[in-house]
């Protein structure tokens, strides 16, 4: 009876037992084999062998994707390289802020804080909206005639619409400002720009090095915006008025407030590509009351290869 159904518990609780430091022994054996593993690569690649799981911290992500390399928002028929590539040439001076790419000796004399213009070329093409972006400088109690005066240099070329089929896109505009003799890679300059990129890539290409110049513009990639330096600005139509305008809708004190319209957009539809989800996605919202979204078709050459069901209507409401 010593060998019954108790001796029989005691032999399963001590097999259970051995079992157990068998496993605890391979894992503590698999764990130190897996240590010296690591310390064998690492040391021949020259770097500091770290404790197992510890060694994948923050500290290692930078050397694996930095910046640059996430930089890759080109089109569907580009390589990541290529797209790395066109990224890195349009932001080449990704790192400027105020301290590193700007003068601020050219701020500090008697002047003070002045703007300079450069003033056109014979014949130079300026479009409705940037001509009135330099009236309203040229206005202003900032303007000075003098570029010795000068903290800031705004470009007397327009650089707003940098799409190649727009009747407005100017060209050689890097050759042309690599001639000034003030223009020492951007540094001190403003360059304002609205549109720039079109389908498939969207690379927002100004079809120049804006350098160490600060960018003033419409629809700012987060992933390329300079905190503290860029200025990222409303996109705006020419009917815009460069001053006052009709009074809003806006009636202090009103909560919610009273306003004629809630939402408002008008821009192009694409049929395919990016951002043609998105705002066929909207195309209900559109009441023609207080929420108007207006869109049209007419976009590229080959638009009516790809026109649908709603187009005719679409672009008869646009215009």
């Amino acid at each position: 009876s010593r060998h019954g159904p108790g001796a029989q518990r005691a032999r399963k609780k001590y097999v259970l037992l051995g079992l157990c430091t068998c496993c605890w022994l391979l894992l503590y054996y698999w764990g130190g084999l897996q240590e010296r593993l690591l310390g064998l690569i690492t040391h021949r690649r020259g770097e500091v062998a770290r404790p197992w799981p510890n060694w994948l911290d923050r500290d290692l992500l930078p050397g694996y994707a930095d910046q640059v390399e996430l930089q890759n928002g080109g089109g569907p028929g580009d390589s990541p390289r290529q797209r790395r590539q066109s990224w890195t040439g349009i932001y080449k001076d990704s790192h400027c802020r105020m301290d590193t790419c700007f003068d601020f000796a050219r701020c500090q004399g008697q002047s003070g804080f002045r703007v300079y213009i450069y003033p056109p070329e014979k014949g130079e093409r300026v479009s409705e909206s940037y001509r009135k972006i330099l009236t309203s400088v040229a206005e202003s109690r900032y303007y000075t005639s003098d570029p010795r005066e000068a903290c800031l240099f705004v470009l007397g070329i327009d650089t707003l619409d940098r799409d190649q089929l727009s009747t407005q896109f100017v060209p050689n505009v890097d050759e042309r400002i690599r001639g000034y003799p003030l223009w020492n890679d951007g540094r001190n300059h403003v360059i304002f720009n609205l549109y720039s990129g079109t389908w498939p890539n969207y690379t927002e290409d100004l079809g120049f090095n804006v350098g160490q110049a600060i960018l003033a513009k419409a629809s700012l990639n987060t992933e390329h915006f300079r905190p503290g330096f860029d200025i990222s600005i409303p996109l705006f139509s020419k009917e815009h008025p460069q001053k006052g305008g009709e009074r809003g809708w806006l009636v202090r004190n009103t909560v919610p407030p009273r306003r004629k319209y809630l939402l408002m957009f008008k821009g192009k539809r694409y049929l395919t590509g990016i951002g043609s989800d998105t705002r066929n996605a909207l195309h209900h919202i559109h009441n023609g009351k207080d929420i108007v979204s207006l869109t049209t078709c007419r976009h590229g050459k080959d638009w009516e290869k790809h026109k649908d069901a709603r187009c005719d209507h679409d672009n008869q409401e646009y215009e």
